[in-house]
């Protein structure tokens, strides 16, 4: 059982295994089926063990992690699961890729897919259209991301968790706005921007860059909040606040979502088909120095993300400039 499990921070150190994976494997969640704990994974099932509660009415203190050897383990994961969070809440990657996959090296070739012929029909004996897929012609190294939090033992040991889990949400959120302009910029490389009719933006142009995309569907635009301040304000964007006010997402008439992200300068918006346009690659997941974590009781708290992203269809991706 659970309260049985013994806790070690070398569950931190197997070789490819993530601590919550290391830590189910010793306590299965098929285990409680049916029971009180099915809701909760081994991590959760460990808190509950040593009566640690990181939110909501009667929320513990730090210090509550460090009562004793075993439960100081469960630390550095309560901190990588507040940084994952934080990075997910910043994060526009599940907008704009159409996939994500992992790779075990620094590096990755991404794929290109060119589509020739035409549709519209074969005749007996002729040569069929082609769909190309190839490999990119180098490999393209993927990029870490890290962050250092400078907090003493002394200075956090009686804060409420609840309230050192927005410090570290905060700290995820600054690595997940690099990992969004680093999306960004690799989905505008090597497109040649439209440009609007007039001096500022109009419902039209939205609509025209919409239409321009005609072999896929664009169903997000990505732009800055200087430019999607300039659309929301469109008399013709009233019609959609009660889409904003029941899903939380801006959409256009037509149903394109509209993502606002900083790292777009210079007026420009993206536009892509979501569903074919790229892919993002993980070197690794959130990374916490757990050894320090520990041992020196958060003298400071150290975190990297390794990342990639490669445009998978070319004309799955359009920019306007406004």
């Amino acid at each position: 059982m659970y309260n049985n499990v013994k806790l070690d921070k070398a569950l931190y150190s197997i070789t490819g295994k993530s601590f919550t994976k290391a830590l189910t494997e010793m306590d299965p969640d098929e285990n409680y089926a049916g029971t009180e704990l099915a809701g909760l994974d081994a991590f959760e099932r460990q808190l509950k063990r040593f009566d640690i509660k990181v939110a909501g009415e009667g929320c513990d203190r730090v210090e509550k992690f460090f009562a004793t050897a075993e439960s100081a383990v469960l630390f550095p994961e309560y901190v990588r699961r507040m940084i994952k969070k934080g990075m997910n809440e910043a994060s526009i990657i599940g907008e704009i890729a159409a996939a994500s996959t992992y790779t075990d090296g620094m590096d990755f070739r991404g794929m290109s897919v060119v589509v020739n012929g035409t549709d519209s029909g074969v005749a007996q004996g002729g040569t069929l259209p082609e769909t190309t897929v190839r490999l990119a012609a180098s490999a393209q190294a993927l990029t870490k991301y890290a962050r250092k939090l400078n907090c003493s033992y002394e200075s956090i040991r009686k804060q409420r968790l609840e309230a050192f889990g927005v410090i570290l949400k905060g700290l995820g959120a600054q690595l997940s706005r690099a990992v969004n302009k680093l999306a960004v910029t690799t989905l505008m490389t090597g497109v040649t921007p439209e440009e609007i009719a007039g001096d500022s933006i109009s419902y039209a142009d939205l609509a025209a860059f919409w239409a321009s995309m005609g072999d896929h569907d664009m169903n997000v635009m990505v732009c800055g909040p200087d430019v999607m301040a300039k659309i929301l304000a469109l008399d013709e964007m009233k019609l959609c606040v009660s889409d904003f006010m029941s899903s939380g997402r801006v959409k256009t008439p037509y149903g394109v979502t509209i993502v606002k992200c900083a790292a777009i300068a210079d007026g420009k918006v993206i536009g892509l088909d979501s569903s074919c346009a790229a892919e993002m690659v993980y070197g690794t997941d959130v990374i916490v120095d757990y050894d320090k974590l520990i041992s020196t009781q958060c003298d400071e708290v150290a975190c990297s993300v390794t990342v990639g992203f490669s445009k998978l269809m070319g004309d799955a991706v359009k920019v306007l400039a406004t």
